[in-house]
């Protein structure tokens, strides 16, 4: 009996030696799981925007951690489908008290994910769903924004857009709430801004549409003087390569018209260059801090952040927070976060308490063929739109914070 119980001694011992470097490393570790497409039609902009997020963790990691801590990413392929990526979040909130997510691609899922976060009291947060209502009527004190939404930036291509006085402009979008989010958002500011302008076509199509065909003949039917789309990833390169050819001419106005991908896949400069967009990172951003970050990234990767630049300053922001609230307690989190502000490479962000929508700068850029960050065309710095100057008032928004 004696040596039976010996024998399960020794190996008990054994046992705990083999897992306890395990469960120290669990210890001093904290996840953040990162819900992005990684794969299918929208796979490029998801591994994009989780390089961004890894770049941030590994620069807090290099400096000694978050609270003596080290940050472990967990990539969670949303599908871009919101069930798909709250499921597999609600897994790991359940097996493995994860307490600490972000995404940036599909509105659709961050609703989703806001949802989850609000039930399950952890935080959410994202540096690319820019639907309004994420932080209007949707909002919730466990989800943030630290980006723009299709109010603040469709406000700001608004004013682009009437600053050139433009007569009449079309509009092309994508079918779900976040293209119709942005399209309503720009048709106000811009009656505001120019009543006399004309909408003379406002087109919507499935979201990874293949054929441009039928929206662009009815674009160049319409005759504008300007086009305003809110499109992202393939739908904007395909819009481009089929369109152009067909007679859309004119100049675009776009979100994501600095997307190296896109630019790239067209295979033509003359389908962008003159094209212009404004976005709350961009590579030509003139500050300090802006060229510091773009220059080590460069060196330490080999090519350059451009939309993985939004993924970054945003978990930077999020750390911020966690060292604000000197802890990971969420609920203390949440407390530091509101009214925080963030000078990084993008600007000052401040996170506004009232919505946790983030109050930040718009970067504005034009497409043209000479630059020094690619053999293709790409962007070059031409403006800046501040925060005050397409600022919503939180009274307009609809949201009511629940607690």
């Amino acid at each position: 009996m004696k040596r039976r119980k010996k024998g399960w001694l020794f190996l008990l011992c054994s046992f705990l030696m083999v897992l306890w470097p395990v469960l120290a490393m669990g210890a001093d570790t904290i996840k953040l799981g990162v819900t992005e497409p990684l794969s299918g039609t929208f796979k490029d902009i998801g591994e994009r925007y989780l390089d961004g997020v890894k770049y941030a963790v590994e620069t807090i990691n290099a400096g000694g951690g978050l609270l003596g801590k080290k940050i472990e990413i967990i990539p969670i392929d949303s599908e871009l489908k919101p069930d798909v990526a709250s499921r597999k979040a609600q897994n790991l909130i359940l097996k493995e008290g994860v307490k600490f997510f972000c995404g940036g691609t599909g509105s659709s899922v961050g609703a989703a994910m806001s949802q989850l976060a609000n039930r399950e009291n952890v935080i959410f947060y994202t540096y690319g769903m820019e639907a309004a209502s994420l932080t209007g009527d949707k909002c919730n004190k466990n989800f943030f924004r630290a980006t723009s939404n299709t109010d603040t930036r469709s406000y700001a291509l608004a004013v682009l857009m009437a600053q050139k006085g433009y007569k009449s402009i079309a509009i092309v979008a994508q079918d779900y709430s976040f293209g119709k989010e942005a399209v309503a958002a720009f048709k106000k500011k811009m009656a505001e801004l120019s009543p006399q302008t004309k909408i003379v076509a406002e087109l919507y199509h499935p979201a990874g549409t293949k054929d441009f065909a039928p929206y662009v003949s009815q674009i160049v039917a319409a005759k504008p003087d300007a086009i305003f789309t809110p499109n992202w990833g393939n739908d904007l390169t395909l819009l481009l390569k089929q369109g152009r050819p067909m007679g859309m001419k004119q100049k675009i106005f776009s979100y994501y018209i600095n997307d190296e991908v896109v630019i790239g896949s067209l295979g033509d400069d003359s389908l962008v260059i003159g094209d212009m967009g404004v976005e709350i990172y961009t590579l030509s951003a003139p500050t300090k801090k802006n060229k510091e970050f773009v220059a080590k990234f460069y060196k330490d990767r080999g090519y350059y952040p451009v939309m993985r630049g939004k993924g970054y300053v945003a978990t930077m922001f999020w750390a911020e927070a966690v060292k604000k609230a000197g802890s990971f307690d969420v609920n203390a989190i949440i407390k530091a976060w509101e009214g925080l502000s963030y000078d990084g490479p993008a600007g000052v962000w401040t996170m506004r308490a009232a919505d946790h929508q983030t109050q930040l700068p718009f970067w504005v850029v034009e497409i043209v063929k000479n630059n020094p960050y690619y053999k293709h065309a790409f962007e070059k710095h031409a403006g800046v739109i501040n925060a005050k100057d397409v600022e919503v008032p939180v009274d307009q928004t609809g949201c009511k914070m629940s607690n």
